[in-house]
């Protein structure tokens, strides 16, 4: 039979993971209408490989497998070998991710998954060794064995009986909404608590981070959860585990203590070594997450990882118009040039001792960061903070001070030393979603830190974004950007997290523009996303790619649920707009109360959008032409996890323009009536409804919105009452 591929595509993609894999002698397809156009021509199976540049094992199996003539043979003989980037398509890992999951209880990457020509899978899995081991078969025998099957008649119907079956099970999955749409009640505030004490159960009160084993993930959004819950109840244990969580993942390997940054995860209960990728998505959440314990305890500690992560982005992980950049990978090559894992981040003592000439340096630095002749990571250390600055002091007989500027100065040596080492490859696609959660990050930086340069950073990372990603007339939002490469619609998660950025760039900002663009990526999310008659938001948009099912996002993973984040969003921005952006994000949250109620932990940053509707937001209208700094001083110290910031124009003459460039008729209630006083910057704070009075003194409002935190009620009558 003439070969359904006749050669290998993925050097005309711009992905750097499937770049990675086009001078494999597999004849890989990417995923498009062309490579399955030529399966259902040829009516062979699809062999469908899913993973990401910084993936540890996609290499692995690259190497004894993909890079293997043997195996090219058999797959570009019998199959259509396509290669798919998850970070690129996210909604068709989501489907065969969640058949993996169903079928065998686990999953990861890469996934393996064999298809009908329709798309259909009928076997999954993750890594195959390319020889039978340790109970797994291999990868070679697996696709002799497909192969066969496939060209017998009574195989190949169990097959496909196989696949509707699997197909179904997804599309229940992934696609499953109650059948009475409307007849529940969104979830109330309760959902918040449930949520933390479910936290409470799975936090490993030892070593910190959640479960009794390894490995640890950082999970950010348990962590929002904790924070709001210990803001709203006082009770300390949230606030405790928050804590332990933060100063393992600060004190821990997953942290870069010479670079700055987070990896991706630990291997490992007690947080020691790491899987050293470096993601954006956890050098934005991750920071966020310090930044609420920054604001709830004042340690000093959490703002400090907060700015170094910073920079390590704006170093390392910024485009030069502005975007970021999407990963550095786990691997780089030793002096041997062989690709090592977390070979740029690892050290000995010899090598510490030759960097830092003073024996006492090189004896305090190995001995605040656990750099050991045993070593920590398969003979060798990664950093971790094995003991404090004053015990450290106190064992060498320094003063503490000194220690510190020691330590510091020794720090950066080792910094400079380590930029002669070979680098990590990056993979410098910029993906809308993982920008928006970074330009959100940058924003909050901002407000809590009151550093101008962390908002430079999200202004200059959203104008990327539009410049190079929206399109402003066809009102379309693509996902990833490569080398002036603009491909793939957005997701749910691109218009949400970037609106979501969008948003905060114009409260830390006061730039109308910022809050227009939130307002137009809202009204495709509505014209896209939503589907009113199963009251659900779809990943996928409407008018995009037919797939063998339409998968939501509504549990947070590596990223925060897309679904959350757009009602979390839509809520905030309902108080701008003319359109009833609070109706669907209320309609969500009726529409999958139960699956709330039932697993709050999964679902965590629904939780939190349903306890945002139940509360209100706190909205802070501030009528000036520049915000003073005391303010933002005053209110940057207090964690308030639920401020709407609504700066506009002292006077309604200048309002008018700002309604011109949002397209609204009327001022929205946020801004009504609520002019400058007597030429002053004014300060209007509501609530539930109700409102302060106007002022302009900063410390009468913040006694106000303390007095409604704290639940404060003489039982006199509000003495400004506004509808939203």
């Amino acid at each position: 039979m003439t070969r359904p591929t006749e050669r290998n595509r993925l050097d005309e993609e711009e992905s750097p993971y499937l770049r990675q894999h086009a001078d494999n002698p597999v004849n890989w397809q990417p995923w498009d209408e062309q490579a399955l156009e030529t399966a259902r021509e040829h009516d062979v199976p699809i062999f469908l490989s899913i993973g990401y540049s910084a993936c540890h094992w996609c290499h692995v199996m690259e190497e004894e497998s993909f890079a293997d003539e043997d195996v090219a043979e058999v797959l570009n003989e019998n199959f259509v070998p396509i290669k798919v980037d998850r970070e690129e398509r996210p909604d068709v890992d989501s489907i065969y991710m969640t058949v993996c999951q169903l079928v065998s209880g686990g999953g990861g990457w890469p996934l393996s998954a064999w298809l009908t020509p329709e798309g259909k899978p009928f076997y999954v899995g993750t890594y195959f060794p390319k020889e039978a081991k340790r109970g797994q078969p291999g990868f070679l025998d697996l696709v002799d064995r497909i192969s066969d099957s496939w060209s017998d008649p009574d195989d190949r119907a169990e097959m496909e009986n196989r696949a509707d079956q699997w197909t179904e099970a997804a599309r229940d999955r992934l696609e499953e909404t109650p059948e009475s749409v409307g007849a529940a009640e969104p979830p109330s505030s309760e959902v918040l608590e449930t949520a933390a004490d479910a936290a409470l159960r799975s936090a490993d009160r030892e070593y910190g981070g959640f479960g009794s084993g390894g490995p640890k993930f950082p999970q950010p959004a348990r962590l929002r959860v904790l924070a709001r819950a210990y803001d709203r109840t006082g009770r300390d244990e949230y606030r405790a585990v928050l804590e332990e969580t933060l100063d393992a993942m600060a004190d821990g390997g997953l942290y870069d203590h010479v670079g700055g940054g987070f990896h991706r995860y630990c291997v490992d209960r007690d947080w020691t070594v790491p899987h050293f990728e470096k993601m954006l998505y956890d050098n934005a959440e991750i920071p966020r997450a310090m930044l609420a314990g920054y604001q709830l305890t004042d340690e000093e500690r959490y703002a400090e990882v907060t700015r170094e992560t910073l920079e390590f982005v704006d170093r390392e992980l910024t485009h030069e118009e502005g975007g970021f950049f999407s990963t550095l990978d786990a691997q780089s090559p030793t002096e041997a040039g062989e690709r090592e894992e977390g070979a740029f981040y690892v050290w000995r003592p010899d090598e510490i001792r030759e960097i830092l000439d003073d024996e006492t340096d090189a004896d305090l630095f190995c001995a605040r960061y656990d750099i050991s002749e045993s070593g920590n990571f398969e003979g060798q250390n990664q950093p971790n903070v094995a003991a404090s600055i004053d015990a450290v002091a106190s064992e060498h007989d320094l003063d503490e001070s000194e220690v510190a500027e020691r330590l510091e100065s020794a720090r950066e040596a080792v910094f400079e030393a380590r930029e002669d080492r070979p680098r990590p490859n990056r993979d410098e696609k910029v993906l809308a979603g993982w920008n928006g959660l970074m330009i959100s990050t940058c924003a909050e930086a901002a407000f809590v830190l009151r550093e101008d340069d962390y908002a430079t950073m999200a202004v200059d990372a959203l104008e990327f974004v539009r410049d190079q990603l929206w399109d402003d007339e066809e009102m379309r939002l693509s996902r990833r950007f490569k080398d002036d490469d603009v491909a793939i619609d957005g997701y749910l998660e691109d218009y949400a997290f970037i609106a979501r950025g969008a948003l905060h760039c114009y409260e830390v900002t006061g730039e109308v523009d910022h809050l227009a663009f939130a307002l137009d990526l809202a009204r495709v999310i509505e014209d896209e996303f939503w589907d009113a008659d199963r009251g659900t938001l779809y990943f996928t948009p409407e008018s995009g790619e037919s797939l063998v099912t339409r998968p939501q996002e509504l549990g947070d993973q590596s990223t925060p649920s897309a679904a959350g984040v757009a009602v979390e969003t839509l809520l905030a921005l309902d108080s701008f707009a003319e359109e009833d952006f609070e109706s669907i994000a209320s309609g969500v949250l009726e529409t999958h109360a139960g699956r709330l109620e039932s697993d709050p932990l999964q679902h965590a940053t629904l939780c939190l959008a349903a306890d945002r509707l139940e509360s209100g937001a706190l909205e802070i209208t501030i009528a000036a032409d520049e915000v003073p700094d005391e303010w933002n001083d005053r209110f940057a110290e207090r964690y308030l996890p639920d401020r709407l910031f609504a700066p506009r124009p002292p006077t309604d003459d200048g309002l008018e323009s700002w309604l011109d460039r949002l397209g609204l008729s009327d001022a929205p209630a946020i801004w009504a009536g609520r002019e400058a006083r007597d030429g002053e910057p004014t300060l209007y704070v509501c609530r539930d409804r109700t409102c302060s009075p106007p002022t302009t003194d900063v410390d009468d409002a913040i006694e106000w919105v303390s007095e409604r935190a704290s639940g404060s009620d003489d039982g006199s009558e509000p003495e400004e009452d506004v509808p939203f």
